[in-house]
């Protein structure tokens, strides 16, 4: 059971509205990005980086601080909103992306505080959190690592070498998390690479696998909370909307990398501002 209030619900869920509204934002001033799956993902990233994981934005570096690493890297939109909103990184920043000598790039960078690992090469990030887990047991450190995959780059061979050393290695302090939201640049998931059965293919290889609503941040806050440290390491599977939270874009494949016109902007705008203000009155 979850100790987990409404109230801090609440106020996740306004949060998570405002990133997504500075991430649409972004996308649209830059005329560049991966807008769907930076939407699928702003409840996770906002759970991570405003509940779950000891992190610091004033000392990015700390010691003992827990680590995220988002291997999809091209989902960067979200992340960059999230830093900003969770203070690494000044607001007005994101207002450079996409614009000549911005040190925003379109995949992450480790001149940006906040972020531990360059990434973007699909099927990179969980061999790397692997390896991040094993120095913390080696150096005995509490933190943990944090990993936020693509469903479609779990076609990626290197994925399942990293999940077979994880649980060999008995990781419980990495936590793997797939935005399962079933599109990809080329179309539906399951129509480029099976990707089913997911759960039980990660079971056979000694993961403790959790189905979660990724776009309910009390599911997800809630799943997190119930991650115990049994030796085995964790998987979220995230069943996510593609473009949530922008009616329009919701479940189209054509908003992988999709950049709004000045009209679907509005609209998309205008619907996110409507959530806030609701969230608003409740808090």
């Amino acid at each position: 059971m979850s100790n987990v209030t409404e109230a801090v619900i609440q106020r996740l869920q306004l949060q998570s509205e405002k990133i997504r509204k500075r991430l649409v934002e972004i996308v649209y001033m830059s005329k560049s990005g991966h807008i769907g799956g930076s939407l699928s993902s702003v409840e996770i990233e906002t759970a991570l980086y405003f509940y779950v994981m000891n992190v610091d934005s004033k000392n990015p570096q700390k010691e003992g601080r827990d680590r995220f690493i988002l291997s999809k890297g091209h989902s960067m939109e979200a992340l960059y909103a999230t830093l900003a909103a969770a203070g690494f990184i000044d607001n007005s920043l994101l207002d450079t992306y996409g614009k000549f000598q911005s040190p925003l790039a379109g995949h992450p960078t480790k001149k940006i505080p906040g972020i531990e690992l360059n990434s973007g090469a699909l099927g990179h990030g969980l061999s790397v959190g692997v390896g991040l887990a094993i120095a913390a047991k080696m150096d005995q450190k509490p933190y943990r690592t944090y990993v936020l995959m693509g469903d479609g780059e779990q076609g990626e061979g290197s994925i399942y070498e990293a999940a077979m050393s994880a649980s060999h290695y008995k990781l419980d302090n990495l936590i793997a998390i797939i935005d399962r939201n079933c599109l990809q640049i080329s179309g539906k998931t399951e129509d480029v690479m099976s990707l089913e059965p997911m759960r039980q293919r990660w079971e056979a290889f000694g993961w403790e696998v959790f189905d979660v609503d990724g776009n309910n941040i009390a599911d997800v806050v809630n799943n997190f909370e119930n991650m115990n440290c049994n030796n085995k390491p964790k998987l979220m599977i995230a069943h996510t909307t593609k473009g949530c939270g922008v009616s329009f874009m919701e479940k189209v494949a054509k908003w992988h990398h999709g950049v709004p016109n000045e009209e679907q902007y509005t609209e998309a705008i205008t619907e996110i501002e409507d959530r806030i203000n609701r969230l608003s009155k409740l808090l």
